[in-house]
């Protein structure tokens, strides 16, 4: 189970990183035109799939809650891209080093499994990257699909 864990993790930091490149085809005004759907704009979306990823992190590393972030603190997509990249290789670096039984732990006041926890992740930056994908649609912006399959099939032939 680690290694279906830390490629489900690998899979949802590398899709976030790609939805970060399409962010470069749409305009300032689009990435933070407000939406009545779920959190906002695109920037918001985003921030929240990372705060979320931020906030679970230290849970799971028995540290002290994080404050959600500040959607105004990433006002371009240059800032919300180092925020994407660092949190991605954070998560990327704790998972790598989590042994099959610490997977199965459960962190200080959290009543689940850390691989719990960790595939919680992944559903909820696909949900979300869904309807970023589909609003960049909206917006003239070629898509690309998140199908973890394809993904998987993708480093195989890349490998």
């Amino acid at each position: 189970m680690d290694t279906m864990i830390k490629s489900l993790i690998e899979y949802h930091c590398d899709l976030n990183r790609r939805l970060c490149a399409s962010l470069a085809h749409i305009t300032d005004a689009q990435f933070t035109q407000d939406d009545p759907y779920s959190r906002g704009s695109i920037r918001n979306l985003l921030v929240h799939v990372i705060s979320t990823d931020r906030r679970w992190l230290a849970g799971l590393k028995n540290l002290p809650d994080l404050a959600h972030l500040n959607y105004a603190d990433y006002p371009d997509r240059e800032s919300l891209n180092s925020l994407v990249q660092s949190v991605s290789q954070d998560l990327i670096e704790y998972v790598t080093n989590l042994s099959a039984a610490a997977l199965q732990e459960y962190p200080n006041a959290i009543p689940a499994g850390r691989w719990q926890i960790l595939a919680h992740l992944v559903n909820h930056g696909t949900d979300h990257r869904a309807t970023i994908l589909q609003r960049l649609n909206e917006f003239g912006v070629p898509g690309f699909d998140q199908d973890y399959i394809l993904w998987l099939w993708s480093r195989q032939v890349s490998a």
